[in-house]
C-alpha cells in the first residue's frame, strides 16, 4: 500500500510538529475510522492556518505601527525645536 503524505515539506512548517505527527498516525489507523477523524482533523488544520496567517497580520501591523511612531515623534521634535527657535528670534527681536 503507497505511503501519501498529507502535507507537502513547504507546508509542514505551517503547522505544529505535533499537528503534522498526529496526521501521520492518522494514515495509520483503519479506513472505517480515518475518514470520519480527517474531516475533523482538516478542520484543526486550516484553523491553525488560518490563526498563523493572522498572526502574521497583526506581527506586520505592529511593525508599522512602531515605524509610524518613530516617524511622528521625529516630526514632534524637529517641530519642537523649530518653535523654540522661532521663540527665540522672536525674544532678540523684541
Amino acid at each position: 500500500m503507497p505511503v501519501h503524505h498529507r502535507f507537502d515539506d513547504n507546508q509542514v512548517d505551517e503547522i505544529p510538529r505535533e499537528l503534522v505527527e498526529l496526521g501521520r498516525h492518522l494514515d495509520r489507523v483503519p479506513a472505517v475510522y480515518r475518514r470520519e477523524l480527517t474531516e475533523t482533523y482538516q478542520q484543526v488544520v486550516d484553523s491553525v492556518r488560518r490563526r498563523r496567517r493572522i498572526l502574521n497580520l497583526v506581527q506586520e501591523a505592529l511593525a508599522q505601527l512602531r515605524l509610524d511612531i518613530k516617524y511622528l515623534m521625529f516630526d514632534l521634535e524637529m517641530t519642537r525645536q523649530e518653535r523654540d527657535e522661532l521663540k527665540a528670534i522672536l525674544d532678540e527681536m523684541q
